[in-house]
C-alpha cells in the first residue's frame, strides 16, 4: 500500500527543490504531492510561515531516509487510499458521499499522477472495501 508522508518545509526559496532532489537522487518517484503555506505563530510576519506538504510514495522507508539526509523532517506517515477517478462532474461527490454515509471521515485529500485521488481516512480497511480498492495492511 502506498504511503503518504506529511512534512513541514521552511518558507524560503529552494525547499521544494531540496525535497524533490533528495527523493530523485535516491531513485524515489513522487506519485503525488500537495502543499500549502501555514502561519505557525498567527503573525503577519512572513518569517513565521511554513509550508505543510504531503508526498505520496510507494515505499516510505527509503523516502524517509533520503529526506532525513536532506534535513527534511517527516512529521507523519500514513497509509493512503488511492482511487482512480474519472475526469467528469460528480465523480468525487459520488465517492465521498458513499464514504460519508458509511461513517468514514476523510482527514486529508489531494490528487496524484494519472487522475488518481489520494485519501487519508479514519478507517482505511473500510474505505478500501467501500471503494473496491485492494487493501494490504502494512
Amino acid at each position: 500500500m502506498m504511503k503518504d508522508l506529511k512534512i513541514t518545509l521552511e518558507n524560503r526559496p529552494g525547499t521544494l527543490a531540496d525535497l524533490s532532489e533528495a527523493l530523485g537522487e535516491a531513485g524515489i518517484n513522487i506519485e503525488g504531492i500537495c502543499g500549502f503555506a501555514r502561519e505557525v505563530k498567527g503573525s503577519e510576519d512572513r518569517e513565521f510561515v511554513t509550508h505543510v506538504a504531503h508526498i505520496l510514495v510507494d515505499d516510505a522507508t527509503p523516502a524517509k531516509r533520503a529526506l532525513k539526509v536532506a534535513g527534511i523532517k517527516v512529521e507523519e506517515e500514513r497509509e493512503a487510499v488511492i482511487i482512480d477517478m474519472k475526469d467528469h462532474p460528480s465523480e468525487l461527490a459520488a465517492v465521498t458521499r458513499r464514504m460519508a454515509d458509511s461513517g468514514v471521515n476523510i482527514e486529508f485529500f489531494y490528487t496524484a499522477t494519472r487522475t488518481r485521488m489520494v485519501l487519508g481516512v479514519s478507517d482505511t480497511e473500510k474505505a478500501c472495501k467501500l471503494l473496491d480498492v485492494d487493501y494490504a495492511p502494512a
